[in-house]
């Protein structure tokens, strides 16, 4: 597995200090601000979950980790990967997970980790990107709506596979 090297992806230029933000690579010394904001989000602390997230996305080039942060604050996290021909599906991005901290939001954090992605998807000759949500999650719902997503060509199917 080769290692990436850290480097600032995006900076936003904004005329309030309290807007301003950089998108970079993660690291492992961010693991703990994501764990806690991702259990701040779910209610759930997935400690294993992340670690593993980032050994194998963060470490490599297999997929894109990236975090957003300003000078009071870790403001957030997006993760994906390129994913390919599951059930006939052409190679497309794929979003397994995006946080943004309570006090970061409304201030371009979400748009501007989700826009650090596509254009990793888009260098490595990728025209589409998905993700999952439950169908009550309004909050991300609504994200990835303002950002043009829309309902897809496949449908999930599940089946509970104990009595």
């Amino acid at each position: 597995m080769s290692k990436k090297e850290p480097h600032i992806i995006h900076q936003t230029e904004t005329i309030s200090p309290e807007h301003k933000f950089i998108i970079r690579d993660a690291i492992a010394a961010d693991l703990p601000e994501i764990i806690k904001l991702d259990s701040q989000n779910t209610g759930i602390k997935k400690e294993d979950y992340w670690s593993d997230a980032f050994e194998r996305y963060g470490n490599s080039y297999d997929g894109f980790f990236h975090v957003a942060e300003n000078d009071s604050c870790f403001c957030g996290y997006i993760l994906g990967e390129v994913r390919a021909w599951e059930f006939g599906s052409p190679p497309c991005g794929w979003i397994f997970a995006l946080g943004v901290h309570n006090d970061a939001r409304e201030m371009g954090v979400g748009s501007g980790l989700f826009e650090s992605v596509c254009e990793h998807f888009r260098e490595a000759g990728i025209d589409k990107v998905r993700t999952m949500l439950a169908r009550n999650d309004n909050l991300n719902m609504s994200f990835f709506r303002s950002q043009g997503m829309r309902s897809g060509p496949f449908i999930q199917l599940e089946k509970n596979v104990t009595n």
